[in-house]
């Protein structure tokens, strides 16, 4: 008796093994047969994109270089505009308005109402990175900018008139709303971007005509008392505004962050 059931577990216990094998045989079998389908899948997408027609092509290849490079795309539409007819934008939109306040004001009450107090307050003691931004703005590209235009007029290729224009041009600050735009575009620090800017400003007043002075030998008048206010209505109050909404009225906080890309999107526009 003792024989014949220790010949006899051994035969019971093979019918298992063999059904294990079984097992293993089917999943290779299986993972076999999907990997053509997987491979003639993306033959297909490529016969798919191989038989899309030639306007298709170019179609999907201008959409994806503009939604990569919207904004400079828009800027070189406007310069063109302006330049085939000038009138649209110097008497039938408003610069005046549009551009000078509305479009100001709606840029700084978004950077204000996105922005932490607290990353203002870093900005400010960033000293050596806000001076070498001042240097640079005024010292470096006011220099190359004489250098190019005197080399450019030396050789006869633009007037004296257009020469000195880009000279004042680069002694000159830089524009509140394009440094946050295009800061605000690039990714870059906001809080930064806009104090460099206010305080550019500021600074230029006295900076500017001292290097139009160093650069051309010519002198001009500036209305310290006009820029500060203006700097205090369209950059100061708009910014103090955004603050003021932050910490008092979650919900307006709270659509801006569901709609941040329209939003910025809104201020390239601006």
């Amino acid at each position: 008796m003792t024989t014949t059931t220790k010949t006899a577990t051994p035969e019971a216990e093979q019918p298992q093994d063999t059904t294990k094998d079984d097992v293993n045989v089917n999943k290779t079998q299986d993972e076999t047969s999907k990997t053509p389908s997987s491979s003639n899948d993306g033959t297909d997408d490529n016969a798919d994109d191989e038989d899309q027609p030639c306007h298709t092509k170019v179609w999907n290849w201008w959409c994806t270089f503009y939604a990569n490079n919207e904004f400079v795309i828009l800027v070189v539409i406007v310069i063109c505009l302006a330049r085939l007819y000038p009138p649209l934008g110097a008497n039938y939109l408003q610069p005046q308005i549009t551009s000078t306040w509305i479009a100001v004001l709606f840029i700084f009450v978004l950077a204000g109402l996105g922005l932490k107090t607290e990353e203002f307050s870093k900005a400010l003691q960033r000293f050596k990175f806000n001076l070498f931004v001042q240097c640079f703005n005024f010292g470096v590209v006011s220099s190359i900018v004489y250098g190019i235009s005197r080399g450019l007029n030396a050789g006869g290729i633009i007037s004296q008139g257009l020469a000195d224009g880009m000279v004042v041009c680069a002694s000159l600050p830089l524009t509140i709303n394009m440094v946050l735009v295009l800061t605000k575009s690039a990714g870059g620090d906001e809080a930064s971007a806009i104090f460099n800017a206010a305080f550019g400003n500021m600074v230029g007043v006295f900076l500017s005509p001292v290097l139009i002075l160093a650069y051309l030998g010519v002198t001009g008048d500036v209305a310290l008392l006009d820029v500060f206010i203006k700097l205090a209505l369209r950059v100061v109050l708009p910014v103090v505004f955004g603050q003021i909404l932050q910490k008092t009225s979650q919900k307006i906080v709270d659509f801006v962050k569901t709609h941040k890309p329209k939003f910025k999107k809104a201020q390239q526009y601006c």
